[in-house]
């Protein structure tokens, strides 16, 4: 059983542990490196295109969504392929469902994304 007694030094490390987590995820996923760089377009377009403080708020949540699902997906992934490294019906159909939640996930971030800047964009034009 853990201790129940805080610490700040603990606290500190489990942020690190944290951002090993984003690294490796950042080194050894594509799509996740994809999902950063559609993440990086959508700020960048919200300072140039000046959207909003509600439209931000959709922003952050739909990146977060998806980097997070992306995350977990990865997650999952590496336990299924730690317990059954050979092929295994089961084990793909954890990973296909894992893999459906992060395309959910980014399709609704693109339509908030299309809602957000399509019109701006357009009266640009």
């Amino acid at each position: 059983m853990k201790s129940s007694n805080f610490s700040i030094k603990q606290r500190i490390k489990s942020f690190t542990y944290a951002f090993n987590g984003l690294r490796i995820v950042f080194i050894e996923e594509h799509n996740a490196r994809i999902h950063l760089m559609a993440a990086i377009i959508a700020i960048v377009l919200g300072f140039v295109l000046q959207i909003n403080a509600m439209e931000w708020v959709a922003i952050v949540f739909a990146i977060a969504m998806v980097l997070s699902m992306e995350i977990i997906n990865t997650s999952i992934e590496n336990i299924a392929d730690f317990i059954s490294p050979e092929k295994d019906d089961m084990i793909k159909k954890i990973k296909d469902l894992s893999a459906a939640a992060v395309l959910i996930t980014a399709i609704a971030t693109l339509i908030v994304g299309i809602i957000i800047f399509a019109p701006k964009i357009v009266s640009l034009l």
